[in-house]
C-alpha cells in the first residue's frame, strides 16, 4: 500500500524547528521543505525527468516570502508541464531567457542594429538624417521599450503631436521607418509579427509638392543676385558648380579634389556618394574647370574642394546653398535642389536627348541610355549636353559678373 503523506500547515512551516544538519518537511505530490541549520526553509519540488527518468529538484524560493499556497500552486503547474513532457526547471530557464532577450532587445537596441545594415544603402548625409529623426521624436519615449511591447497605439500617441503641427512628411517617414525596423525584427526573429503595419493610415496623407524651381526664364535674375549677394566666395562657387554640373546639394558639397580629372575634364563621384549608389561621371566644361581654377587657392591643398566655413577639414553643409538663396530673396521660390529642375527644363525645352537629361541628372543608369553608342560615343554626347548648359548660363550672365565665364579673376590670400 502506497505511503500517504499528511500535507504540511502553515503553523508547521513556520514553526519549523532548527536542527544539526538540514531535513526535509514533505508536504505530498513531490513538494517538501528544506529546513537548514541557518534557519533558512527552501521549497523543493522532486520530479522524475521526463526523458532521462532521473531524480530532480527544482526550486521555489524560500518561506516566508513564498508561502506554501504559493508553493502548492508551482508545484501543481509544474506537474502539469510533466504531464506533458516538459521539464519544469528547463521551462523556467528558458522563459527567464526569453524574458531577459525582451527586455535587453528594446526598440533603440534593434533599430540601431537595423541601421547598421540600412545606412550601407544611403548617402552618408541621409543616413545621418534618418537616424538624427529617430533619436529627435522616437527613442526619447519609446528607445526603452522591449520590441516585443511596441504597439500602434503607443506609437500614434507619440506622433499625433508632430501631425497636429503640420509635420506630416515627417509623420510619414518615421512611419516608414518604424514599419522597416519592425521587419527587420521579424526578420531576424526578435519579434514573430509587425504591429505597425499600416499605421500611417492613422494620419492625414502629406501633400506632395515639388522642389520651388525658378523659370528657365528666370534664370539672368538668379545670376544677377549672384553678382550682388553678400555672400562668401566659397558658397557663391558651391552654387554656381551645382549649376552647371547637375548634381545633387549633398554631392555638390562633399565634393573631393581627388575624384576630379583635370586631365580629361571628368569628375567621378564614386557610388557610396550617390543616391542612387551607382557612380556618377560628370564630364567638366570650361565653365566648371574655371570654377575649380578659381577656388584651387582656397581649397587645393585640403581635401574637400568647398571647406567648411567654421571647421575647412570638412566639406561646407549641403544647406549651405539653401540658406544663401534663401538670404538673395528666393525663399518658397528656388532650393539649391531646384537648380537641377531648371537644368532639366531648360535642356527638354531645347529639343535635347531627354534620355541624355536623365543620365545628366543621375535618374537613369547608364547602361540603359547607352545602348546604341559605344562608351566614347556615349561620353561625348553626355559633354556636348554640358557644354550646352554651361554656354546657356554664361549667355544669361551677360551684364553680370558669372565666376564661371571671369577668365582673369584671381583670389588673393
Amino acid at each position: 500500500m502506497a505511503k500517504i503523506t499528511k500535507p504540511l500547515t502553515n503553523t508547521e512551516v513556520s514553526q519549523a524547528k532548527l536542527k544539526d544538519k538540514e531535513y526535509n518537511l514533505s508536504d505530498g505530490g513531490g513538494l517538501a521543505l528544506r529546513v537548514k541549520p541557518n534557519g533558512t526553509k527552501t521549497w523543493l519540488f522532486n520530479y522524475y525527468h521526463p526523458y532521462t527518468n532521473k531524480r530532480s529538484n527544482i526550486s521555489f524560493g524560500t518561506f516566508p516570502i513564498v508561502s506554501l499556497k504559493q508553493a502548492r500552486d508551482s508545484r501543481d503547474g509544474s506537474r502539469v508541464l510533466l504531464s506533458q513532457d516538459i521539464d519544469p526547471k528547463s521551462h523556467r530557464e528558458n522563459t527567464k531567457r526569453q524574458l531577459q532577450q525582451e527586455h535587453s532587445n528594446t526598440l533603440q537596441k534593434v533599430a540601431t542594429e537595423w541601421f547598421a545594415v540600412k545606412e550601407t544603402s544611403l548617402t552618408p548625409a541621409y543616413a545621418e538624417d534618418v537616424f538624427r529623426s529617430l533619436t529627435k521624436h522616437i527613442f526619447p519615449s519609446l528607445g526603452k521599450t522591449p520590441i516585443t511591447k511596441v504597439n500602434a497605439v503607443d506609437v500614434i500617441k507619440v506622433l499625433k503631436p508632430l501631425s497636429a503641427a503640420g509635420s506630416l512628411e515627417t509623420v510619414k517617414r518615421l512611419c516608414q521607418r518604424l514599419n522597416q525596423i519592425m521587419t527587420f525584427a521579424v526578420n531576424t526573429g526578435v519579434v514573430y509579427s509587425n504591429p505597425l503595419a499600416g499605421i500611417s493610415k492613422a494620419f492625414e496623407a502629406p501633400i506632395k509638392t515639388n522642389m520651388p524651381t525658378i523659370r528657365p526664364a528666370d534664370l539672368p535674375i538668379l545670376m544677377k543676385a549672384l553678382n550682388t549677394a553678400s555672400i562668401k566666395i566659397v558658397t557663391r562657387c558651391l552654387i554656381e558648380w551645382q549649376l552647371h554640373t547637375m548634381v545633387r546639394p549633398g554631392e555638390a558639397a562633399g565634393a573631393r579634389w581627388e575624384e576630379i580629372d583635370l586631365n580629361n575634364k571628368l569628375w567621378a563621384i564614386p557610388a557610396k556618394r550617390m543616391k542612387k549608389k551607382r557612380e556618377h561621371i560628370v564630364p567638366l566644361t570650361d565653365q566648371a574647370i574655371q570654377l575649380l581654377e578659381l577656388i584651387q587657392p582656397i581649397s587645393g591643398h585640403r581635401e574637400f574642394v568647398f571647406p567648411g566655413d567654421r571647421n575647412p577639414r570638412r566639406h561646407a553643409n549641403e544647406s549651405t546653398a539653401n540658406l544663401a538663396l534663401k538670404r538673395m530673396g528666393f525663399h518658397n521660390k528656388l532650393v539649391a535642389h531646384g537648380l537641377r529642375s531648371l537644368a532639366s527644363t531648360t535642356l527638354n525645352e531645347q529639343g535635347h536627348d531627354a534620355d541624355l537629361i536623365e543620365s545628366a541628372l543621375a535618374h537613369t543608369d547608364r547602361n540603359s541610355v547607352r545602348g546604341a553608342y559605344n562608351r566614347s560615343e556615349y561620353l561625348e554626347r553626355r559633354r556636348s549636353l554640358m557644354d550646352c548648359w554651361s554656354n546657356h548660363i554664361e549667355q544669361n550672365s551677360n551684364g553680370n559678373m558669372s565666376l564661371s565665364n571671369v577668365k582673369t579673376l584671381r583670389i588673393v590670400r
